[in-house]
Formats: C-alpha cells, structure tokens, sequence
C-alpha cells in the first residue's frame, strides 16, 4: 500500500510522466552510465557523491520543494537545496561535483573561490549553460541567460547606457521611485481602514510598485494598482518561476520532450509562457506605431531607434532586431521585479520580527530626514544604520542564492581539478554570505557588523548580493536606489509588526530562482 505522500505525488506528475520515465529508463540508462563514467575516468574532475541512475543528483540535492513536502516531515522542515549544497562542501570541499543527468555541475563554495573563478578567469567561465528549460523560452536570447561572446556584450552595453541615459544611478530617477513609494503609502492606509491591526499581504503592492519602476524605463508609462492586465501579468510572472523550480515541469531539464507534454504543470507552463508573450510584443508593437526617433521615451523607443540605424548604415548580421528586443524586455521585468520586490519584503519582514532595530532605523531617520519631507537618495550617507541593516538583510537572505548559472567555455584547470568544457558552475553565495570564517556569528542578525569603528557604513569584499565578475546584475545600482528609498519611506511613514499572536514564518524562505520569504503577514500603523 502506498504512504499518502507517494499518492498525491503521483496526482501532481501525473502517471503519464511516469510512464515516459519508465521507457526512457530502459533505453538510456546504459548510455548514461557509461558517459559518466567516461567524465570522472578522462577528467581531473572534483570530488562529489555518487550520482543515481538516470536523473544523477538531481533527485538528491537538487531535489524541488513540491516532492521534498511529500516525504518530508512536517513538523522539521528540511534543509534547503542551497543549505543542503553548502553542507556538501564540508565533505567533499570548496569545490565539488554533482550530476544532472549526465551534465556536470561544479558548485563553487566560499568567497576565495568564486573570486577566483569569476574575477581572475572571466574568459573561461563567463558563458551561459544550454538549460533546456530556459532555451526552450529565452532561445539564448536577452541578457540574463544569453551566451557570453560579442552578441552579448553589445547588449549589455547598450542597455546600461540606455538605462543611465534614463536616471540609473542618478537623481533624475528618484521622483519616478518616489511616485511608487506614494501609491504603496496610499495603499496602506486605505487597506488599514479595512483590516485594522490584522495582518496584510504586503507582496502585491510591493511587486506592483517594483515592476513600475520597470515600466517606466522600458515602457514609458506606469500602470494603477487595480490594473487588472498588469496585475495579471505580475501574477504570471511569479507563477512561471514558480513552474520552473517548484514543480513537475522542472524535470524538463533532465527530459525536455516533456514541454510539450498537454497536461499539468507542463501545459501549465506554455500558456504563461504564451500569455506573457502577447502582453509584451503588444507594447513593443505599441511603440514602433508611436515612435518618434528624435525623442525617445524609454528603452524600447532607443532599441526601436538603433534597430533603423543600423539598417540605414547597411550593417551586415546585425543582432538588433524585435525579437532580441523581446527577450531584453522580458529579462528586465522578471530579473528586474522578482529580485528587488523579494528584498524588500524580506527587509519589511526582518522588520517585523527584530522590532528594536526597526525602532533603531526609525530614530536615525527621523533625526535626519525628519517626519515633513521623504528621504532623498542625499540622506544615503547621513544615514548609516538603516544601510547597514538593508545590507544584512541582503547577507542573511541572499536572494540570488546560486546566482545565475555560469558554464566553462573551454577546458580548463582550476584549483587542482580539471574542469571539462561546457561545465556547469554554481557559485553558492550563501556559502560567502554564511562563511564563519568571514562573519562573526553569521547566522545571526547583526546591522552593526557592517559599521566600522566611527558609525560609518564599512563595505566588505565578502559581501555580493548582486554577484561577481562580468556577470554581476546589470540592475544594481537601480535595486539600490529602490531598496533605499522605500525601506526609508515606508519606516519614515509606519510601524510594521507581526499581528497579534501570530508567530513569524519560517525564515528559511522558499527556494527558487530567487529566495523568497514565506507567506506572511504584518500589521501595519501609521506614525503620525
């Protein structure tokens, strides 16, 4: 008879997948073991435990939330696949080695080691995996997950230049940030009519405001909160990652002919693939109808403008076009809205729980900024505790916890091991963010240590949020400025605490492309 785990596991994928399973079993297990074996006999490769038939350490270390719920218990909630990695580095080492499938992965442990690879060795290990999951949808195309070579390069570059040129890293943003942070504020009050002291879903207004931010450098416009076309969108957004992490359908990346499977989170996944489609290529098609090349609006008029230059200059194989345009768009709002919207609620949440350092941040605030205007990316350095408290929430959460996946664009000899060409490599910044021998007592929540001796921010090496190498997020310094303004603002403006009752959700989060807090709740009071 089988647990009740096993029962609703198989309701979730479905007994067609397994059957699929169970014919490619036979067909390739022979093949697979073989060529492991070829890896681990023909190269120096680093030390990892021994992979499984078919899916190798997939099922082990990489194994998705939906099936560690199924056989895990309830009441311990099992470590996290990116704790679990961290404690693989005690065993085997900083640098170690796991299979999915018959893909080699090299996780990379520590601050030493990911600078290494990443700051010293940019040519060879600054290339983008083929995922079959994420080719399927971004067809190596945009900025994120595109490969590492002059196509790339000039995309970043002029989408830097192009987000500059619209206020990143300078105070002509600032009032586009601060027109969200006003409608969050608004929203707060109005939904504090309605619930009282009970507790709110801050996530929805949190995500709204980022992704306006988005839409205004892209776009060009902004969209209300009751937008129910943008809010859809959102929700799709927050629900695609959720697909590809968090369900059957990452086993696409062990068997990708399962995309096209009609049923579950497989067909699940096109249609949000499909829908998000519609939504972006009808703002861009928007765009070229309204273009006016003398005065660009945003980021997609600038792509529309240098797409017709190029073309009136008879440049041959240019890779600007539409559909690269696109992917761009489609990376600037998933990147651009999931990360930060994630690092403020975990900010809003560590608020929450430590209320004597939300008390702390309030007083530094109110004795530099004051309660009758809103704070100004000026303040940054008259304001070094609230800094210092965004940054460790940033360390303790680490957001981006494996970063993007990085690949060896050749073979390659590191750190004694030798690392085949088309390598994948995981940098773990959680292992940076929680090395001992970098923090003192790193578990802990600690503002403090990122102050030096004087009360003044003391920036660390160790410390990378954003990543490392040329790879690191095009959008820091935008995720900065919105971190800083609507931490301020919000605390300048309320007190938020756990309703009454209420214990605080499990700080360990929900692992996924990025690390989000679990569901919560806050209730929120106006400061007068």
């Amino acid at each position: 008879m089988l647990p009740h785990w096993s029962k609703s596991l198989l309701s979730e994928v479905n007994v067609a997948t397994l059957l699929v399973f169970v014919v490619v079993y036979l067909s390739l297990h022979y093949h697979l073991k073989r060529r492991r074996r070829r890896h681990r006999r023909l190269a120096n490769i680093p030390p990892g435990p021994k992979p499984l038939p078919i899916v190798g350490n997939f099922g082990v270390f990489l194994i998705p939330s939906f099936i560690r719920r199924r056989i895990g218990n309830a009441s311990k909630p099992s470590s996290t696949p990116v704790e679990a990695l961290t404690e693989q580095a005690a065993i085997y080492g900083e640098v170690f080695s796991l299979f999915v499938g018959t893909q080699l992965i090299v996780v990379l442990n520590g601050y030493d080691v990911i600078r290494d690879a990443f700051h010293h060795r940019p040519q060879v290990f600054s290339d983008r995996p083929d995922i079959p999951a994420v080719t399927i949808m971004t067809k190596r195309k945009g900025i994120v997950f595109a490969p590492y070579g002059p196509v790339w390069r000039k995309h970043r570059k002029f989408c830097h230049a192009s987000l500059r040129n619209f206020g990143v890293g300078k105070l002509s943003l600032e009032p586009c940030i601060l027109q969200g942070l006003a409608t969050v504020k608004s929203e707060l009050l109005r939904l504090r009519q309605e619930v009282g002291k009970g507790g709110m879903d801050l996530m929805p207004l949190v995500s709204n405001a980022v992704s306006n931010v988005i839409c205004s450098l892209a776009l060009g416009e902004r969209f209300p909160q009751d937008d129910r076309q943008f809010g859809t969108l959102l929700g799709l957004m927050v629900r695609g990652l959720e697909l590809c992490v968090n369900s059957p359908a990452v086993l696409i990346n062990v068997f990708p002919p399962l995309y096209h499977l009609p049923f579950g989170a497989f067909g699940e996944l096109r249609r949000v693939e499909r829908d998000i489609t519609a939504f972006l290529k009808r703002m861009i098609a928007k765009h070229r109808d309204t273009l006016d090349p003398e005065n660009p609006r945003d980021l997609v008029d600038m792509y529309l403008v240098e797409i017709a230059r190029q073309r009136a200059a008879g440049v041959e194989d240019s890779s600007f076009d539409e559909d690269y345009l696109f992917y761009i768009i489609g990376d600037l709002f998933i990147a651009g809205t999931d990360t930060t919207t994630n690092s403020l609620l975990w900010i809003l949440l560590y608020m929450a729980v430590h209320t004597h350092v939300q008390d702390k941040v309030q007083a530094e605030v109110d004795k530099v900024v004051g309660r009758c205007r809103v704070p100004s990316l000026t303040d940054r350095g008259r304001l070094p505790f609230t800094e210092a408290t965004i940054m460790e929430v940033q360390r303790l959460t680490s957001v981006v916890p494996l970063g993007i996946p990085h690949m060896a664009s050749k073979t390659t000899d590191f750190r004694g091991f030798t690392i085949p060409e088309g390598t994948v490599l995981l940098p773990n910044l959680w292992s940076v963010h929680r090395d001992p021998a970098m923090w003192d007592q790193p578990d802990s929540f600690r503002p403090q240590r990122f102050l030096d001796d004087e009360g003044q921010v003391a920036r660390k090496e160790c410390f990378m949020p954003f990543g490392i190498g040329r790879r690191m997020c095009m959008g820091e310094q935008l995720a900065k400025m919105e971190l800083f303004l609507m931490v301020t603002g919000l605390l300048q403006a309320f007190t938020f605490r756990l309703p009454d009752g209420t214990p605080p959700p499990p700080m360990h989060g929900r692992f996924g492309l990025t690390l989000a807090p679990c569901p919560f709740t806050v209730s929120v009071s106006p400061r007068g």
